[in-house]
Formats: C-alpha cells, sequence, structure tokens
C-alpha cells in the first residue's frame, strides 16, 4: 500500500508506549527548561560506547602506543555524534523507531530478515555487557563467572520497577552509574600522572597510525566498534518517550534539544574512552607492558604500578558500573526491536526475561565446557556477529532520514547524507576486513 507520508503502512503503535510521551518538555516554560527535559536519551545511548565491550580496545592501544591513538577516538565518536543524530531526526520526524521504520518501509520478505539479524545483534550485545558485568562481580568479590551471569538477570526487574516509577528514573540511574564511572578514572589518572603534554599531542593525526601495522590494525578496531546496532534501535525509540509539540516549529525544536543531548553525552563517552586508553599509556606503555590481553590482567597490574591498593578497586568499581549500564539498555533495545519489527507485545517481564536468556545460555554453556578461558573467545564471537549485523541497520538508517516523503521538512540535509553515507562505508568497510581477518584466524 503507498500512502502519503512516503510508508509503506502506518505505524500500529508507539515505540514503549508504556513510556511513550510520558516525560513532559514544559512547552510553556523556557528553551533551558526545554533542554533539560530532553537530557537523558543521549545518555542511555552514550553507555554503548563505552561498554566493557569496548575496554579492551582502549587498554591495547594505550599500552601498545602510548597516547597516539587518541586522535581515532576523536574520530571514531564524531562519526557515532554524526549517525546518532540521524536516529533522533528519524524519532521525531516520522514518530518511529528504526525497527518500526524498517517493518514501515519494507516488504515483509526484506523486514523480517531484517528483524531476525536485529534480534542476533541484540543478542550478541546482551552477551558482551553480560560477561562484563560478571567479570565484575569476579574482580571485586571473588564471585565465580558463573553465577554473577545469573546476578546479572536481576537489572530485569530493576527496569521494570524504575520504568513504573517513570522513564526519568531509568535515566536516573544510567547518569548516576557514569557519574561513577567518571570519578573512579578521575582518580585513576590523577594517580597515574600521564604527560598532559602528550596527551594533547596523541588528539592530533600522525602518519604512523597509517603506516605502522599493528597501530594501523588497533585504530582499525576502535573505529569499527565505535558504532553497535542497538544504540540505532534504542536512540530512536527512547526520544519519543519525550511529550513534544506536533507542529513543525516543536518538532524542529525538539530535533535541535535532542541532538545538542546525543552530542553532550557522546562527547562525555569521548572522555571515559579516552581515560581508559590514557590510564593504559601512563601505567602500562611507561612500564614497558605493552601487551594487555584481558581485562583482569589490567586489573591485577594497576596496584604494582600504581602503588596503591584502591587502584585496581575503582577499575573494578568501574567495569560493574559499566557493565550494569550496558545491560540495561541492551535490554531496553531489544524490547524496541521486538515490538517495533514484529508489533510483537507480550509482558514486559517476560520479554526481558527472554532477552536475557537468550545471551545468558551461551554464556553458561561456555563456561561449563571451556572455563573462564572461554569467556574471551565467545565475546569474539559476539563482536563478528554484530559487524555482520551493522550494515543492516545504518543503510536503512541513512536511507530513510534522506527521503522527503518520509521526513517531510525535517529530510536530512544533503551534506550530512554524504558525511553519513561515506561513514557508512567506512564502517562496514572495516567490519567486512574483521569478519575477513576472524575466518583467517
Amino acid at each position: 500500500m503507498s500512502l502519503m507520508n512516503g510508508w509503506r503502512q502506518d505505524r500500529e503503535a508507539p515505540s514503549l508506549s508504556e513510556v511513550y510521551r510520558t516525560v513532559s518538555v514544559g512547552l510553556g516554560g523556557t528553551r533551558l527548561r526545554r533542554f533539560l527535559a530532553f537530557v537523558g536519551p543521549g545518555y542511555l545511548v552514550a553507555v554503548g560506547y563505552m561498554d566493557p565491550g569496548n575496554w579492551a580496545t582502549s587498554l591495547a592501544g594505550g599500552a601498545a602506543f602510548g597516547y597516539a591513538l587518541l586522535f581515532i577516538a576523536l574520530l571514531s565518536n564524531i562519526m557515532a555524534i554524526l549517525l546518532q543524530s540521524l536516529c533522533a531526526r528519524l524519532a521525531i520526524a516520522s514518530g518511529r523507531d528504526l525497527a518500526q521504520a524498517c517493518r514501515d518501509a519494507f516488504p515483509a520478505w526484506v523486514a523480517r530478515p531484517l528483524w531476525i539479524l536485529a534480534e542476533l545483534a541484540i543478542i550478541a550485545t546482551d552477551l558482551a555487557e553480560v560477561i562484563g558485568t560478571a567479570i565484575g562481580l569476579n574482580l571485586l568479590f571473588g564471585i565465580p563467572l558463573e553465577i554473577g551471569i545469573f546476578i546479572t538477570a536481576a537489572d530485569v526487574f530493576l527496569i521494570l520497577w524504575l520504568q513504573n516509577k517513570g522513564f526519568r528514573w531509568v535515566e536516573a540511574l544510567i547518569i548516576a552509574l557514569l557519574a561513577v564511572i567518571a570519578v573512579c578514572f578521575g582518580l585513576q589518572i590523577a594517580m597515574a600522572d600521564p604527560d598532559w603534554g602528550a596527551v594533547i599531542a596523541g588528539f592530533a593525526p600522525t602518519r604512523e597510525i597509517v603506516l605502522d601495522q599493528q597501530m594501523l590494525y588497533l585504530a582499525l578496531g576502535i573505529i569499527g566498534a565505535t558504532v553497535m546496532p542497538h544504540n540505532l534501535y534504542l536512540h530512536s525509540g527512547i526520544v519519543q518517550t519525550r511529550d513534544f509539540g506536533r507542529d513543525a516549529a516543536s518538532r524542529r525544536e525538539a530535533l535541535t534539544l535532542a541532538t545538542w543531548d546525543s552530542t553532550i553525552a557522546l562527547m562525555f563517552a569521548l572522555t571515559i574512552n579516552a581515560s581508559i586508553l590514557i590510564l593504559a599509556a601512563a601505567t602500562f606503555h611507561r612500564a614497558g607492558v605493552t601487551e594487555i590481553a584481558e581485562i583482569d590482567q589490567a586489573h591485577l597490574l594497576l596496584e604494582p604500578l600504581l602503588g596503591s591498593a584502591l587502584a585496581p578497586i575503582l577499575f573494578g568499581v568501574a567495569l560493574l558500573c559499566s557493565g550494569l549500564n550496558a545491560t540495561v539498555t541492551a535490554t531496553m533495545a531489544g524490547q524496541i526491536v521486538m515490538e517495533g519489527f514484529v508489533a510483537l507485545r507480550i509482558s514486559p517481564v517476560l520479554r526481558r526475561l527472554l532477552t536475557r536468556t537468550l545471551a545468558i545460555l551461551p554464556a553458561i554453556i561456555v563456561i561449563l565446557i571451556w572455563g573462564n578461558e572461554g569467556t574471551g573467545k565467545l565475546l569474539i564471537l559476539s563482536q563478528v556477529v554484530l559487524s555482520f549485523q551493522l550494515p543492516f541497520a545504518i543503510v536503512p538508517l541513512v536511507m530513510f532520514t534522506a527521503s522527503r516523503s518520509k521526513m517531510g521538512g525535517l529530510v536530512a540535509p544533503s551534506w550530512l547524507t554524504v558525511v553519513c553515507a561515506m561513514i557508512a562505508v567506512l564502517i562496514v568497510g572495516l567490519n567486512v576486513k574483521l569478519l575477513y581477518d576472524v575466518a583467517l584466524g
């Protein structure tokens, strides 16, 4: 069916219906008050850019090459800011999240495979976060991984309780945990006393990034792991928790405020990612420890290198908070994907438990069969799954936001479409290279 608004079919129901338009933006208040009402979704999205899955590349990059790869962290963050701005644009202009948009724009034979791929990506994302949280519990409290993985399922009920109190409570929890992470890394960096001149120089591009094969490989890893599929679905869904006006002027202002929210939040995420790299450079690289293979290895080395028993505790607390944050947002992304693609509405408890169970089962099986060492291989597999699904999320996003018939007056400007298309091609190319490297062992 062809509709005047450019979509093949009308939207059946709003995204995250239980919290849809539940946050008032104070239409009669000041612009500052309206902006503060929009603050929140960007920080939920930012969680995906500092989750446990991203720690490995930052630790490895800082240990091996000092501060040189800070430029890559900055570059990848700029890419993320532009792509997430398209998510907010899609949601505000069309009233659809990315999953709903795919269902309403494509025939069933296209939309259904996209749904299956998105579900696999959600499971892979949740798997990485579950393992990261379990590692954090193990480092801090000595809880075995197989038990820690089951403990992570408790966040299912935490989300439900907070959403019943209001979506702002969910955002408050995320922002509070992000603040704890920031404080932990701030204290560790103060202990490490990095060379701040070298830190500033690290944000400038150098020829060595391209000429040094190992440095290039790590740089590609940092960029390739920047944008994860679940964040695109998540952002386009949670922006719609805001009760902004439906007229053209209100939508345009909502887009501006939502974009500022995500941009500021992602710049905060950059400071966390940069902090991980700076910490690794100021401790491991300075001490000549240039190979950090596992997160727990870094945890053990911090105390002798910094001369403080507090350092590894702060590291473990930051990892645990990062994992908890990421499991919350990944679970919400799973809800958006399930409801958006197939309009499947089941009990919130059952829906979240289903998503979490699909992530816990493979982790438990691997640990029971291969032990703790198997989690590393499982994390690699999860990243391969994410790499495979990424183009199936980015390409539709760029297509939809470039269509005037679908977006109306909020269609993406040509320059933004061209830049985001180039980013999509680059990220897809890097992830294809990742698949090729993994295939070759």
